[in-house]
């Protein structure tokens, strides 16, 4: 069967005269002159091949085929009036939902500052926080699962944009009572002989870390892995090692713990806001992006 063309006006013009049982009345309704009206219910009724409404000179009335019609004529036009609705709340930024996927450190010490500001200004904005591993971060973005993605993985990638937010140091994770614990720095080499906890092998932060301790003539021993530095740091705590962790890890107000700095060589990372080139963000995902940059962008 071909397709079947009509627009919404000759639609609207059919409902309104369905339900007012007058060419005149429904053409007052929609502006519009008695002739115009007829002209557009007329069109529709050929594109459909059907008779919808009898005309007499004072009345008009649906046929059995107008009858079945006239509710599919209303729920396709409360539809299209929803559907517009919903654009408008999303361009005033009323309504809309928003997916953000960021490792934790990120989510716990970046994001919330300014998820608290967006939710006062826009409360009836949902958002979504996929708070998972940098490679899964990166892999929701590049999918399309995610509207944009805070990491520190993905700048090579040629199908994204990779916008720097700010950069943190490695520091050695320890108990406040340590002996090392009022140092300013921490050479590398000074790990050689001491109990290392640290995260799993499939950890982009581990990777990185591995280089590292390779160069070093006497190499720390890992006595504990985590897959997670939120467990890695739960071990820190209880005493049983010291790990080497990005400083956004360790929570500012830890009461248990500090990160003193490490040096020769100093390594950092860098965090930054992953999204694919091709992907136009909804309002939402715009402005809670560029709240990001200018809170944290590096300029």
């Amino acid at each position: 069967m071909g397709r079947i063309k009509f627009d919404m006006g000759e639609l609207e013009a059919f409902v309104m005269a369905a339900e007012k049982s007058s060419f005149r009345m429904a053409a007052e309704a929609l502006f519009l002159s008695p002739p115009a009206l007829s002209r557009r219910v007329e069109r529709l009724e050929a594109a459909l091949g059907v008779r919808l409404l009898e005309r007499t000179t004072r009345h008009v009335q649906l046929t059995p085929v107008g009858q079945d019609f006239l509710q599919e004529a209303r729920r396709a036009l409360a539809g299209l009036e929803d559907a517009v609705q919903r654009v408008d709340d999303q361009r005033g930024l009323r309504r809309g939902r928003v997916v953000i996927a960021c490792i934790p450190s990120v989510a716990t010490n970046l994001l919330a500052p300014v998820l608290k500001e967006f939710a006062t200004d826009q409360p009836e904005v949902q958002v979504h926080v996929m708070d998972e591993s940098a490679k899964r971060v990166l892999d929701a973005v590049l999918q399309g699962e995610a509207d944009f993605g805070l990491s520190f993985t993905g700048s090579q990638e040629p199908s994204l944009q990779f916008e720097a937010l700010t950069s943190e140091r490695y520091v050695l994770a320890m108990p406040r009572n340590h002996g090392w614990a009022k140092r300013e720095q921490i050479a590398w080499m000074e790990l050689a002989g001491q109990r290392l906890v640290s995260v799993s092998r499939q950890s982009e932060n581990r990777l990185l870390l591995d280089q590292i301790v390779a160069q070093l003539p006497d190499q720390p021993v890992a006595w504990y892995e985590c897959n997670h530095l939120s467990g890695a740091l739960a071990l820190v705590e209880a005493g049983l090692g010291l790990a080497v962790i990005p400083q956004l890890a360790l929570r500012q107000n830890q009461a248990q713990m500090c990160g003193v700095p490490l040096s020769s060589p100093e390594v950092w990372r860098t965090i930054g806001l992953l999204q694919r080139r091709d992907r136009t963000l909804s309002p939402g995902a715009e402005t809670l992006r560029s709240r990001l940059l200018h809170r944290y962008g590096e300029h």
